[in-house]
């Protein structure tokens, strides 16, 4: 692992502090993250569920942490692909959270999936691949 919990939470904080809406760094290992997303009524869809896109922002932000788990500090590389399957409801006024993995990561691009959890719950509520473009080194 490149970079430390503690050394992620800070270039998060400061870099990328719109980020906390879409979760919180909980773990964090060599190619691997977790984070949680405490559910609240703007993250509730028509139908007492969480929505969508607050599920596809909590595995985006967590895929990104384990990227940089990686390839360190680098605030450019930037979701490319990102798809998503939406599993079974989730418990509408209970945190969710995911656990993202790197499947591999090159030069120029990362793979990972995350799979997202009803707090609670043994089943995903989703699972999501995305690709990630890692900018060049200047």
């Amino acid at each position: 692992m490149i970079i430390t919990f503690e050394e992620l939470q800070a270039f998060l904080d400061e870099q990328f502090p719109q980020g906390a809406a879409f979760g919180t760094l909980q773990k964090l290992g060599d190619g691997w993250a977790e984070m949680k997303l405490d559910v609240d009524e703007e993250h509730l869809r028509p139908g007492g569920t969480v929505s969508g896109p607050a599920m596809m922002g909590l595995a985006d932000v967590t895929l990104y942490a384990a990227l940089l788990s990686k390839i360190g500090l680098v605030p450019l590389a930037v979701t490319t692909n990102l798809n998503i399957n939406f599993l079974r409801k989730p418990v509408a006024h209970k945190p969710i959270w995911a656990r993202a993995t790197m499947l591999k990561v090159g030069r120029t691009m990362g793979v990972g999936e995350v799979f997202v959890y009803s707090e609670g719950a043994e089943e995903p509520v989703a699972h999501s691949t995305m690709t990630y473009s890692i900018p060049p080194e200047r």
